[in-house]
C-alpha cells in the first residue's frame, strides 16, 4: 500500500473516531435528535468546504504547470531556431510535472547560450572593429539583430587572431621605418617640415593608422631622406677636402686647423644643450596645458586644434611660444566661465554621491549592523535628490546665458552641458530598468511552485473549528434547557 493511500485510510479512520466522540458528547450532554442533525450538517459541511477549497487550489496548481509546459514549449522552439541548434525531444512517460521541470530547465540552459553567445558577439565585434579601424580593413560580417551560430563565432574569433597576427607585423614595420627616419633626421640635422615628417617622428603611436598606404608613404619619406643623406654627405665630403686643399696651399699649421675644428664642434655643442634645456620647458608647458583643460572640461574636439604641435618634438623657441600663447587663451578661456565651470564641478561630485546612494539602496545587505548611519543615509540621499535638479536649472540658465553673451556654444567634455546631463539620466535609467528586470525574473522563478495553504472553513466566515462551533453551540442551546 502507498503511503498517501494509508494516509487517506488513516483520515477515513480518524473522521470516524472524531464523530463517535462527538456522538458520545452528545449523548452524555443530552442532545435531542433534530440539534444532533444540525450540529452533523455543520460538521459535514466544514469538512466539505475544506476539501473542495484544497481540491480547487490543486486543480488550479495544474493548471497554471500546463499552462507553463505550453509556454515553455513555445519559448524553447523559438529559441531553438535562433541559436541554430536540434528541437528538444520530450522524454516519454513523464509526469507533468517532470515534464514541466525538464522543459524548463532545457530553456534556462538555452536563454543562458544565448546570452553567452550575444556577449561573447559583443566582445568579439569590439575587437574586430578596433582592428579593422587601425588596418583599414573590413570587419567579419554578420547581420545585425541574428544570432550567431557557433561556427559563425568560430570564423569570427579566427578573422580576429588573423588580423592581430598582420597588426603585430605592421607595427613591427612601422616601429622599424619610424626608427630610421628619426634615426636619418638626427643625423642630418634635420627638422621635420611637412604633416608626414612631424607625424613620422611624434612620440604618439597611435597617430598612424596601419595601411598599406602609409606603409608606403613611410618608406617612399626613408628612401627621400636617405637620397639627401647621401646627398649631404657627398657634399660635405667634397668641402672637406676642398678644406684641407685650402689649409695645404696656406700651408696653415696643423694646431690652427684642429682649433678651428675645435670652435665648431663647441658650438654644435651648445646648440644641443639649448635644445634639450627647450625640450624641457616645452614639455613641462604641455603638462600645465593637460592640467588646464581639464579644468575647463575640453572634450578631444576643443583640443584637436592644437595636437599637431602638442606632438611635434622639433623644440625650437617658436614651438615654445604657441605652447605659451595656447596656455594664456586656455586660461582667459576659464577666467571667463569659471563661476559656470564650478558648478558643473558641483553638479559632478553630487551625481557622484546621488550613484553611490543608488547603489547602497540596492544592497539586500544595507539594513545589517547600521545602527544611525543608515538615518543619516537616508538624510543625505533625500538632500542630494533634492539638490540635483535645482542645480540642473541653476546650469542651464547660467549655459544659456553664457552661450548669449559669448555667441557660441559651451561645451561639456566635447557635448553640450544639458545633453551630456541627459545622457547620464539615461544611462542611469536604463542600468535601473536592468536591474529591476532581473529582480522580477529571479522572483518569477521563486513563486512557481507556491504550496498551496489549507484554509479552514466553517460557518459564514468565521473560520471557527468544530469544537468552537461546539462551544457556541452548547451556549445558546443551554438556555432551551
Amino acid at each position: 500500500v502507498r503511503k498517501y493511500e494509508a494516509l487517506a485510510s488513516s483520515l477515513v479512520t480518524g473522521i470516524n473516531h472524531a464523530m463517535a466522540r462527538l456522538v458520545d458528547i452528545w449523548d452524555s450532554i443530552g442532545i435531542m435528535e433534530e440539534q444532533r442533525i444540525e450540529r452533523m450538517q455543520t460538521v459535514k459541511k466544514y469538512i466539505e468546504d475544506l476539501l473542495t477549497d484544497m481540491i480547487t487550489e490543486e486543480e488550479s496548481l495544474r493548471h497554471r504547470i500546463k499552462t507553463s509546459i505550453i509556454t515553455t514549449r513555445k519559448q524553447l522552439e523559438t529559441l531553438c531556431l535562433e541559436l541554430s541548434v536540434e528541437p528538444y525531444k520530450v522524454e516519454e512517460d513523464l509526469t507533468v510535472l517532470q515534464l514541466e521541470k525538464n522543459l524548463r530547465c532545457h530553456l534556462e540552459a538555452l536563454q543562458k547560450e544565448k546570452t553567452e553567445r550575444l556577449r561573447e558577439l559583443n566582445d568579439l565585434r569590439q575587437q574586430d572593429e578596433e582592428l579593422c579601424v587601425t588596418l583599414c580593413a573590413t570587419p567579419y560580417y554578420i547581420p545585425s539583430g541574428s544570432m550567431p551560430s557557433r561556427t559563425q563565432l568560430q570564423e569570427l574569433q579566427e578573422h580576429i587572431k588573423k588580423l592581430s597576427e598582420e597588426k603585430e607585423s605592421r607595427v613591427k614595420v612601422f616601429s622599424g621605418l619610424r626608427k630610421d627616419i628619426r634615426r636619418l633626421m638626427d643625423e642630418m640635422g634635420h627638422e621635420p617640415e611637412t604633416s608626414l615628417e612631424r607625424e613620422s617622428v611624434c612620440p604618439d603611436t597611435d597617430i598612424f593608422l596601419l595601411t598599406h598606404e602609409n606603409i608606403q608613404a613611410l618608406k617612399l619619406l626613408l628612401s627621400q631622406l636617405e637620397v639627401k643623406k647621401e646627398s649631404l654627405v657627398s657634399a660635405r665630403d667634397k668641402l672637406k677636402d676642398r678644406a684641407i686643399s685650402l689649409w695645404n696651399r696656406l700651408s696653415c699649421p696643423e694646431e690652427e686647423a684642429k682649433e678651428f675644428e675645435q670652435e665648431a664642434l663647441t658650438t654644435l655643442s651648445d646648440d644641443i644643450r639649448r635644445r634639450a634645456k627647450l625640450e624641457e620647458v616645452i614639455d613641462k608647458a604641455r603638462q600645465e596645458l593637460v592640467v588646464w583643460w581639464n579644468k575647463c572640461m575640453f572634450g578631444p574636439e576643443q583640443k584637436e586644434p592644437f595636437n599637431a604641435y602638442f606632438c611635434d618634438d622639433n623644440y625650437t623657441e617658436e614651438l615654445l611660444n604657441l605652447h605659451d600663447s595656447e596656455l594664456l587663451k586656455v586660461k582667459e578661456f576659464y577666467k571667463v566661465a569659471r563661476p559656470l565651470l564650478e558648478n558643473l564641478e558641483k553638479w559632478e561630485k553630487n551625481w557622484a554621491l546621488f550613484q553611490d546612494f543608488e547603489r547602497k539602496a540596492a544592497d539586500p545587505n544595507r539594513f545589517s549592523n547600521r545602527g544611525g548611519a543608515l538615518l543619516k543615509e537616508s538624510k543625505d540621499r533625500a538632500k542630494v535628490q533634492k539638490l540635483l535638479p535645482k542645480l540642473e536649472e541653476e546650469l542651464k540658465a547660467r549655459v544659456d546665458t553664457w552661450e548669449t553673451e559669448q555667441g557660441c556654444t559651451f561645451l561639456m567634455k566635447g557635448q553640450s552641458v544639458m545633453e551630456y546631463i541627459s545622457r547620464q539620466w539615461e544611462e542611469y535609467r536604463s542600468q535601473k530598468d536592468k536591474e529591476k528586470n532581473e529582480r522580477m525574473s529571479k522572483k518569477a522563478d521563486s513563486t512557481l511552485f507556491k504550496t498551496p495553504s489549507k484554509r479552514p472553513h466553517g460557518p459564514g466566515s468565521s473560520g471557527m473549528t468544530p469544537n468552537k462551533i461546539k462551544k457556541v453551540v452548547q451556549t445558546n442551546s443551554s438556555l432551551c434547557f
